[in-house]
């Protein structure tokens, strides 16, 4: 259905009365200097004045079973500590330019508890890993660890190359032991 033509007259001089923005219709002028706007209508004054607000806490609240419980993190244990070294028969098997990967575990499977990477070791090398090597902060650093170590020649945690040298401690420890030693006496 067509509209009349006075509501279309209309509406054309409503679009037309519209307030815009006029500082196209000014013709150009190459002398005119650039200034700072005015920014009194929409900041009052006083407002550089007034106390900043503080800044948003980016912390998370606890999970909902979790309300008033203490943290996973400061229920960790002391730092392990003890010495890492190379079997004699494996003395010249180090690769060169290797990184050596301490790696503690809570159960024989599963992600790593906490891992130090040591580059270009030399051995006997004396070692400590602990609260502050957690993959996940959030995990305690606490029960019995299962230590490894790994001397592996291209640097990647992940890989597992021919000629990469490991060694196990002989039993698991708690945090805060010492004394702990590790001898890297397998060649993959």
């Amino acid at each position: 259905m067509a509209k009349p033509p006075g509501i279309r007259a209309a509406l054309l001089l409503a679009l037309a009365m519209l307030p815009g923005c006029d500082r196209n219709l000014a013709p150009f002028d190459s002398a005119e200097e650039p200034r700072q706007p005015d920014l009194s209508r929409i900041f009052p004054a006083g407002a550089e004045d007034a106390p900043a607000a503080p800044e948003p806490s980016l912390e998370l609240p606890p999970p909902p079973g979790m309300r008033g419980a203490p943290s996973l993190a400061a229920e960790s244990g002391a730092p392990i500590r003890g010495t890492l070294r190379l079997a004699a028969e494996l003395q010249g098997a180090q690769p060169s330019g290797a990184v050596l990967f301490l790696i503690a575990r809570t159960a024989a499977a599963g992600p790593p508890l906490a891992v130090k990477k040591i580059e270009a070791p030399s051995f006997p090398l004396d070692f400590e890993i602990g609260p502050a090597d957690r993959m996940l902060a959030s995990m305690p650093f606490a029960g019995e660890v299962l230590l490894t170590a790994r001397l592996d020649a291209d640097g990647n945690a992940t890989s597992r190359t021919p000629g990469d040298l490991q060694g196990i401690a002989a039993q698991a420890v708690s945090p805060g032991a010492s004394g702990v030693e590790i001898v890297l006496d397998q060649k993959l």
